[in-house]
């Protein structure tokens, strides 16, 4: 049973085709692609607005070989995208410069315009590339591959248990609730919140002594501040064609419009 548990943890998180060529590739092909496409958006001014569809075009690409889904996609983004969106709409309305349009009692200033598009633009591309290597890229593959990239193993490491204790948390947690319910528990005002707060504290201690049996059993499997893998990373020539075909479909674009 541990097998299978184990089996699932690694695929959480992944969409479309487990078996498509995409989904196959070294994550450092993956990160260095999509970081690059998300770069190159973000460094776009809105005047060079065909680079904002190359960046589209090569996504849509990614996607369609991977065959994530539109709707999969959605949900991965809609926490996220929305509120960076909202968070820009007011800027027509507040930044001034260019013309000046009545709209009723407001007025929307085309240099609010230009910056909200662009900040549009920007953040769709970024928030679809970071959900396109989440849906193609399991969380401990995409670690593997940051700690090959040479970035900081402690980062590396809180990342990888914070990401293994959410499990952790999320089952105890699930058993405590359940026990709450087997015993009738059903808060219907404030007064009744001493048992949650209970809860909370027996939660923390129980996790605590759960993370220790994890860290002896991880100790007991090799753990010496790196888990043995044992299938290692390879980066061939499909990665590497893989990162030259996004990198050339964007890049040169970008440099005829930084061209004076």
């Amino acid at each position: 049973m541990s097998g299978l548990s184990n089996h699932a943890l690694e695929l959480t998180g992944l969409a479309g085709d487990p078996c498509s060529a995409v989904h196959r590739l070294d994550p450092r092909a993956k990160i260095i692609g999509l970081l690059g496409v998300t770069i190159l958006a973000v460094s776009t001014p809105l005047a060079h607005w065909p680079v904002f569809l190359a960046c589209v075009a090569v996504l849509a690409a990614y996607a369609s070989v991977a065959r994530v889904r539109p709707g999969a996609l959605w949900r991965r983004v809609r926490l996220v995208l929305p509120l960076v969106l909202l968070a820009g709409v007011l800027l027509p309305f507040v930044r001034s410069g260019g013309d000046a349009l009545e709209i009723g009692p407001l007025t929307v200033h085309t240099a609010g315009l230009v910056i909200f598009a662009t900040l549009a633009a920007k953040a769709t591309i970024g928030t679809l590339s970071a959900a396109l290597l989440s849906a193609t890229t399991t969380f401990p593959a995409v670690l593997r591959g940051l700690e090959a990239m040479r970035l900081p193993r402690l980062l590396v490491l809180i990342a990888a248990l914070m990401y293994r204790y959410l499990f952790v948390i999320a089952g105890e947690a699930g058993r405590m609730r359940a026990a709450l319910l087997s015993r009738g528990y059903s808060p219907r005002h404030a007064l009744h919140a001493g048992p949650t707060g209970r809860v909370a504290s027996a939660l923390f201690l129980r996790t605590y002594a759960r993370g220790e049996r994890v860290y002896l059993a991880m100790l007991a499997r090799g753990y010496r501040g790196a888990m043995p893998q044992l299938v290692p990373l390879s980066f061939g020539r499909s990665d590497a064609a893989f990162v030259a075909l996004v990198l050339l479909a964007v890049l040169p674009l970008r440099v005829i419009g930084a061209a004076p």
